[in-house]
């Protein structure tokens, strides 16, 4: 790494918007780290900002120069780079052509993001049947992301039959191999879905009882999750928040109507 190139980028780092970049960048040691373990320290940091375009600029290069040598993480971080649109706008179709080049050199994450992109349509046709077999794909490879997407698939009928039964079941099992590493990402999304489902009744009893402590959970690790830079999961925070409601005023419900009254 030039020790010039890296000085220019330190000039257009301010360190009250970007705190956390500014302090590695004076206390590192740049020019001897790896390309990718470069990108991937600075993309680390400061998740909630923007990066402005001369470092979103720098950071390509570092994944290309790391791709050239094929490092198969860096082809699936610089394709999330583009999905997430940090540092420039939002490019689907670029994101699906670095994550297919990372899944072709064995990239289980790479074939969890294609998964999703499949699922939603991301600047292509949605496609469950991809979706479904890349998902299998990842939760084969002991993704719990992937394992609760298939759980989605079950509950709502995409690819295969519609069995809410199996879907709460396969998320019941998410939770049970969660490890404290996965809980970060993994644990929100799939506390809300059990507190849905026991709220509901869907492929479970109701218990609204238990519902609210699915959805307290829930609410405590989307609250990390957003707070600390994934804004797509804000929705699902309020809707821990609101299921929460719900599952009180159920069980308020079900209080008994008699009132105490001193003689």
């Amino acid at each position: 790494m030039k020790t010039e190139e890296i000085e220019k980028i330190k000039l257009v780092i301010d360190p009250e918007l970007l705190p956390e970049t500014a302090e590695f960048f004076e206390n590192s040691i740049l020019t001897d780290m790896d390309p990718y373990e470069l990108a991937d320290e600075i993309v680390q940091r400061d998740r909630t900002v923007d990066m402005p375009k001369e470092l979103f600029d720098f950071v390509v290069g570092l994944y290309l120069e790391a791709i050239d040598r094929g490092n198969a993480n860096a082809m699936n971080d610089l394709g999330a780079l583009y999905y997430d649109g940090r540092g420039c706008e939002q490019d689907f179709t670029k994101a699906v052509h670095y994550y297919r080049m990372a899944a072709q050199n064995g990239s289980s994450q790479a074939q969890e993001n294609l998964g999703y992109c499949y699922y939603y349509g991301r600047n292509m046709p949605v496609d469950y049947e991809k979706a479904f077999r890349y998902f299998a794909l990842g939760a084969f490879r002991g993704r719990l992301i992937s394992l609760y997407k298939i759980g989605d698939m079950y509950r709502n009928g995409f690819y295969v039959e519609k069995d809410p039964k199996e879907a709460f079941g396969i998320y019941i099992r998410c939770l049970d191999l969660m490890t404290d590493e996965a809980a970060a990402t993994v644990a929100g999304p799939v506390y809300l879905r059990v507190g849905t489902a026991l709220l509901t009744g869907e492929g479970v009893d109701a218990d609204p009882k238990k519902a609210l402590v699915a959805f307290q959970r829930a609410e405590l690790f989307l609250y990390d999750m957003v707070s600390g830079g994934d804004a797509m999961y804000k929705k699902s925070l309020q809707a821990a928040i609101d299921g929460q409601l719900k599952a009180r005023a159920m069980l308020a419900e079900a209080l008994p109507k008699q009132e105490w009254t001193a003689d």
